[in-house]
């Protein structure tokens, strides 16, 4: 957003380089530029002690706090010490730990009285929250130091920050970079305001330089506030003004209508079929119809629960568009999920789907699979097929991007679990057609940046949200096996219970437990985390421990991704033909599997996984005419924020709700897609959920300035603040969709 020579200045010129190495490499921050739009997370008032009673587990945090008790505890018979010091806030203690060498300098400083401000990550032993070793700066009034004069009477602002690099080491840089009160404006002088002056004028939005040294040298809260709405704005603004650009392009590429042809391939199809479509289906069906006749390229995201027959609607487009003379392509994440897409469509189609074949219908098709692990010659076979047309649909993995792969005439691309594909992945396939294929997006749960770019309106969306008939419900129940350890025996009994009556069931686990999943872990782990938590239990592991004790005489096998691909599909056969009883699993068997009679699953240590996630494994069961059971097992104590998502999933089986939950937790990643390659969101301020009013005004206007003015000729300073967003990576994002 910034193009003046101080604002793209280089961090370690003004900083120095060990600082500004650290900044680069831990916290994204490069530019002067970069570290004045790096906003405080919160603040905490000199005389106001931090709430400890509400602090997050997992999260790395500041707190302002006052000892209470300093003690050291002798072990391995006097030759370790632990010092275990209890700080207090008025509204709850915590204890910080310090072990070995790293006793000395806190047991001589962090006398009881003293207060200080604390940098660590909450974790939890013993049912207690505390901080392992956390970095610490002593506040201490008499001082008369130029640390503790800018602390008083002042809010103190707590930057995002990383165990390299603490809240009050940032806020020094960024007192560096502003220079001394009252001078910022020199600094900020020369920024470039985005926002057109009649926008900000008409909205009563503070100007950019009042707004930055408001956000970061606030004297009353209502500073903060004022300081927070005027950059939201730039936020969604500049971001609305990109995508207004991209939707008006968009209406302009090119793309081949494909319409279905009377009493072809689709119709015999239909006439096929034993039951009836859902009112939801083809409602569905017939937006997508109505894009794919356009010619322009259908970007469409189908929203489904899990379960409500996503996967014959997609083939219906798949299969109009073959009967306009076009070839289907539908992505998926794993093997195991492409063969079980490839199965259970060919077994829809009959024998439509071998066009060309003896016995095969006249106006059928070829569907063929293609993924790493073919062999030489069907892969040979499957690659002529595409190239010559022969085949109309192909179902695959990962394998369908590489360069190898061609094909006659591709028109639609379906992507299934959109979320396990990065932007680049799904591109590649697109470019493979003549001119731009239409697009198919297709999630069970959206995942946060979906859903950011949904309510940013990019995406079409279409909502599946009634089951087929002949579903059932599922029910979900929290066991806290630490607090209540009886409940976890009663897990196993309803496992017995459900085999009893004919059922089967999932147990999921986090980790496989084999040689190289063990040597990761051990190479992830630190000695605090040795004395303090347990690794994620493995499927390895729990398969030979319930084999042994519950689920005795019960045929228990496991499933996971580094058994070898037939070894995969063989067991996930005789899973689905009821040759074992209990499925001992990882993710894996998150999408797309599709066992009817599997009416139980138990998720071990379930606060492991993320909201989304735990959706989707939960629609593995339930698929029949039988109720499902979904169990969440977790060793978390009922207050922490991770028993708490757990409490949702349970709660709902609203998948669209459930987003929202996982958007408001873990942020909407990064809009325009650097999220993917691990850099930090864009959005500092806007939040996708709380500021949906601001969202909605600012593309009102953005797209009112693109529609009269589509090359932003009269708005200079908001092109540049495009081009320092957007640039070449991020415009091509934007541009893949």
């Amino acid at each position: 957003m910034d193009c003046v020579p101080v604002l793209d200045e280089p961090l370690k010129k003004v900083l120095g380089g060990n600082t500004a190495k650290v900044m680069a490499e831990h916290l994204g921050l490069h530019t002067v530029g970069d570290l004045l739009h790096h906003y405080p997370r919160r603040y905490a008032e000199r005389g106001e002690l931090t709430r400890l009673a509400d602090l997050p587990l997992d999260e790395h945090v500041t707190v302002v706090a006052q000892v209470a008790d300093a003690r050291v505890h002798k072990f391995n018979s006097g030759r370790g010490q632990r010092l275990e010091v209890t700080i207090t806030d008025g509204s709850g203690r915590l204890q910080l730990v310090f072990f070995g060498k790293g006793v000395h300098k806190p047991r001589a400083e962090l006398l009881p009285g003293s207060r200080a401000m604390f940098a660590g990550k909450v974790s939890v032993f013993n049912h207690k929250r505390q901080l392992a070793h956390p970095e610490f700066k002593l506040l201490r009034a008499d001082s008369g130091s130029d640390a503790v004069e800018a602390f008083a009477n002042q809010l103190l602002p707590l930057y995002p920050a990383c165990k390299q690099m603490e809240s009050w080491q940032i806020q020094q840089a960024v007192d560096t970079v502003l220079g001394p009160a009252g001078q910022e404006d020199t600094v900020l002088a020369g920024l470039i305001d985005p926002l057109p002056e009649s926008l900000r004028e008409g909205r009563g939005l503070a100007t950019l330089p009042g707004a930055l040294r408001r956000i970061h040298r606030p004297r009353t809260k209502a500073d903060i506030a004022d300081a927070r709405d005027r950059l939201k704005w730039d936020e969604a603004f500049v971001l609305q003004v990109a995508l207004a650009r991209r939707r008006q392009a968009d209406a302009t590429a090119p793309a081949a209508p494909r319409r279905p042809v009377d009493g072809g391939l689709l119709d015999a199809f239909d006439a096929r079929l034993p039951f009836t479509l859902t009112d939801g289906q083809k409602r569905v069906s017939a937006e997508i119809f109505a894009d794919l006749a356009t010619d322009h390229p259908m970007h469409r995201l189908l929203q489904g629960e899990v379960g409500s027959g996503k996967t014959m609607v997609a083939l219906r487009a798949m299969l109009g568009v073959v009967d306009a003379g076009g070839q289907a392509a539908m992505l998926a994440p794993t093997e195991v999920l492409a063969q079980q897409h490839h199965r259970s469509i060919t077994e829809m189609m009959g024998e439509l789907a071998e066009g060309g074949m003896l016995g095969g219908a006249e106006q059928g098709t070829k569907v063929v699979l293609l993924t790493g692990s073919m062999g030489a010659a069907a892969r040979r076979q499957a690659l002529l097929d595409l190239v010559t047309g022969e085949a109309g649909i192909v179902i695959g993995t990962h394998a369908l991007i590489e360069d190898k792969v061609q094909f006659h005439d591709l028109g639609l691309v379906v992507v299934d679990e959109q979320h396990r594909f990065g932007v680049e992945q799904r591109d590649a396939l697109r470019s493979k057609g003549k001119q731009p294929p239409h697009l198919l997006v297709m999630t069970a749960t959206p995942i946060p940046r979906t859903v950011a770019m949904t309510v940013f309106g990019d995406l079409e969306t279409s909502v599946l949200d009634q089951l087929p008939s002949g579903r059932s419900p599922i029910a979900s129940h929290v066991v806290p096996a630490k607090d209540k350890p009886h409940f976890l025996a009663r897990t196993w009994e309803r496992v017995r219970e459900e085999v009893a009556g004919g059922h089967q069931a999932y147990v999921v686990c986090p980790r496989i437990g084999d040689d190289e999943d063990e040597a990761k872990a051990a190479k992830e782990k630190s000695a605090e985390d040795e004395a303090e938590k347990r690794p994620p239990l493995a499927v390895l592991d729990v398969a030979d421990k319930l084999a042994a004790g519950p689920l005795r005489d019960l045929r228990v096998e496991v499933l996971h991704g580094r058994m070898a691909p037939e070894a995969k599909d063989e067991v996930m056969r005789r899973f689905a033909a009821g040759g074992v009883d209990v499925l001992v699993a990882t993710t894996v068997i998150e999408v797309g599997v599709n066992v009817p009679n599997a009416t139980a699953m138990v998720i071990m240590d379930a606060d492991r996984f993320g909201v989304s996630q735990l959706h989707q494994l939960r629609g593995r069961v339930g698929r029949g005419s039988a109720p499902g059971l979904c169990l969440l097992v977790t060793e978390m104590p009922e207050a922490s924020p991770a028993r708490g998502r757990l409490g949702a999933v349970a709660a709902t089986l609203d998948g669209f709700e459930l987003s929202r939950i996982d958007l408001e937790q873990r942020r909407e990643g990064d809009v325009l897609g650097q999220a993917q390659s691990g850099v930090r969101s864009s959005l500092r301020v806007l939040a996708v959920i709380e500021d949906e009013e601001v969202i909605a005004a600012a593309r009102e206007e953005a797209t009112a300035i693109v529609t009269a003015d589509p090359e932003l000729t009269g708005y200079p300073e908001l092109r540049t603040a495009l081009d320092a967003l957007l640039d070449k990576e991020r415009e091509e994002f934007l541009d893949k969709g």
